[in-house]
């Protein structure tokens, strides 16, 4: 049959595909010679590298996995389910080929003695760390005891793009007539497994870079199960010690659950689970509104999904005193594209009236304290997006003398270090009182590689740090969000405005929603933060991010020639409003 043909093919590439990165092992490491480092992106410049040689770092004792995920095999589907993926089609065997392979437990026979550094978590603090360490010469260890890539791959920042895509796709269609393009009528319609299946190929293609084979052949030493520390110097995995002179804590953190009457007891989602849907559910209750509640709400209104968003505030980003001119702005546009928001609202009652079956999806009664009034709401998806807590229970962090706080995380120095153990550091949503995003993540685990392995002092209090909701507009921001952040804070401030009003290249796309506010102190160009929202303002955002780190005043940024047209230009407005007002005037 068809089906059967497509599984063959599937275990002759995964075999072809096993072999074609085990020959080319030596060749990587080769390349990521001992004398420079390798990075995928930017780092602190150093040229120290550890005195291994690239032999020491050889994993020529691989051990290969027994075979390949099979989408037709019930026990590899129970399997799968275990680890929340689900279904197992073809795309997630590819994925979980790389990720989370079957029958491995580590990628080498001969583990060292001592590792310079070995990392827990295979997430983006993890698997950079790790390969970084390798890369530049020394022996590096990673443990992996979920899913490699983590959340940002499986369940985070990769599928929920691949479905905002497809929203933004069907936003465009519905839109065509404004742009002389006829569909004849016809409406368009949503094939919701199309759309997931897209999500899981995207997916599946990506998962090479975060897999297992990838990272042992940059010379790091993969380990497949759950590390714990068994002393201040060594970590136990799968019945192994292993003895490090420095290690990584990057084990990543979790939603949150509030404790509402009913609600752990319902068949709720989180992001943990959501993006294995295959049925689009006819009506969704969002609990919380931050970057996963609006980017979903918007996204699956967008499919058709009745969505219902559930926050505490009287405004969205009220909390942190995010700017109100963009927080109206985006409740609006989400509003307008069908998204029904109850402010000042918290659950009262959650009533499971119908549990998940295999063919039927839940469905539950949700009570809610709406201001002084109830009000009853029935839907078969429940999103919880109300936070995160860190993952730093059962991991042996007391026998490591390693200070941690339970939700909170490990508390760290400036230096991403722990306070009470100087071998071991902690990286992205992990560690304490640290943003909790992919590139943050990414970034601390370099700076505790220079940190700990070549004597750094690289700190944390020198990260800019931006940060992006993927809405449409996209919302992005950097630093002192707001003129109301900064009061809270307790700095004077000026915020120079670029509207997109005026902006040709917004006119031209019909896409005028939207603005650049970047904050100052007061009576100068020192930029302190800043708040974009626009198409593509994630791109946008960089300009600004690059010109606080670098201490360039908004002057600079006004005096940067831009291309015409582009919605960038926003950036450029705010910094000639800057300039506008020192202007000199002739009498």
């Amino acid at each position: 049959s068809h089906s059967l043909w497509s599984h063959m093919m599937h275990l002759l590439k995964h075999h072809h595909r096993q072999m074609k990165l085990r020959s080319s092992s030596l060749l990587l490491l080769l390349s990521f010679s001992p004398t420079g480092s390798f990075t995928t992106s930017s780092e602190k410049p150093s040229t120290t590298c550890l005195k291994n040689t690239a032999a020491d770092n050889s994993n020529s004792n691989i051990m290969t996995p027994a075979d390949p995920w099979n989408p037709f095999d019930k026990q590899h589907i129970e399997e799968a389910r275990k680890l929340d993926v689900w279904p197992l089609d073809k795309y997630n065997a590819k994925t979980l080929d790389e990720v989370h392979p079957r029958s491995y437990t580590q990628s080498t026979t001969e583990p060292h003695q001592v590792y310079d550094l070995i990392a827990i978590g295979a997430g983006a603090g993890g698997l950079v760390s790790s390969k970084q360490t390798a890369r530049r010469g020394g022996k590096a260890a990673m443990i992996s005891a979920h899913l490699a890539g983590g959340d940002c791959l499986n369940v985070g920042c990769v599928p929920s793009k691949a479905l905002l895509r497809a929203a933004k796709a069907i936003k465009e269609v519905k839109r065509a007539a404004e742009f002389g393009i006829s569909l004849g009528g016809a409406a368009p319609t949503i094939d919701f497994k199309v759309v997931m299946n897209r999500l899981r190929e995207r997916r599946s293609v990506i998962s090479p870079a975060d897999g297992h084979d990838g990272t042992s052949s940059a010379g790091t030493h993969v380990f497949q199960g759950f590390g714990k520390f068994t002393s201040p110097n060594t970590i136990e995995v799968n019945g192994k010690t292993l003895t490090f002179k420095k290690a990584v804590v990057a084990t990543g953190g979790r939603p949150t659950v509030p404790d509402y009457p009913g609600l752990k007891e319902a068949p709720y989602t989180t992001n943990e689970v959501l993006f294995n849907l295959e049925e689009l559910p006819p009506r969704m209750v969002v609990l919380g509104s931050g970057v996963i509640a609006l980017e979903m709400a918007q996204c699956f209104a967008a499919f058709g999904t009745h969505v219902t968003v559930i926050q505490r505030a009287e405004r969205l980003f009220q909390s942190k005193g995010g700017d109100q001119e963009g927080a109206a702005l985006l409740q609006k546009i989400l509003t307008e594209d069908g998204v029904t928001f109850l402010s000042k609202s918290t659950i009262a009652n959650v009533e499971t009236l119908r549990e998940r079956s295999k063919d039927t999806l839940p469905l539950m009664k949700v009570t809610l304290n709406v201001g002084e009034e109830k009000q009853v709401l029935e839907c078969e998806c429940l999103l919880v997006a109300t936070g995160r807590a860190s993952n730093v229970e059962n991991l042996g962090l007391e026998e490591a003398g390693v200070e941690y706080q339970l939700g909170k995380g490990v508390t760290v120095n400036d230096l991403a270090q722990s306070v009470s153990n100087e071998n071991v550091y902690a990286v992205g949503d992990c560690a304490a009182g640290v943003p909790r995003l992919t590139h943050m993540s990414g970034e601390m685990a370099k700076q505790a590689v220079q940190n700990a392995l070549f004597g750094d002092d690289w700190k944390l209090i020198d990260f800019v740090v931006p940060a992006v909701m993927y809405t449409e507009p996209e919302y992005a921001t950097v630093g002192i969000e707001s003129a109301d952040q900064a009061a809270r804070k307790g700095i004077e401030v000026d915020v120079y405005r670029g509207g997109l009003e005026h902006n040709d290249r917004a006119i031209l796309e019909s896409d005028q929603n939207g603005f650049c506010k970047i904050v100052c102190e007061k009576g100068t160009g020192k930029i302190i933060g800043a708040t974009i929202v626009a198409a593509r303002a994630g791109e946008i955002i960089n300009e600004v991010t690059l010109a606080m780190k670098h201490n360039i005043s908004l002057d600079g940024i006004g005096r940067n020639i831009h291309p015409y047209p582009t919605t960038g230009e926003a950036v450029m407005g705010a910094g000639l409003q800057y300039i506008n007002s020192k202007w000199t005037r002739l009498d």
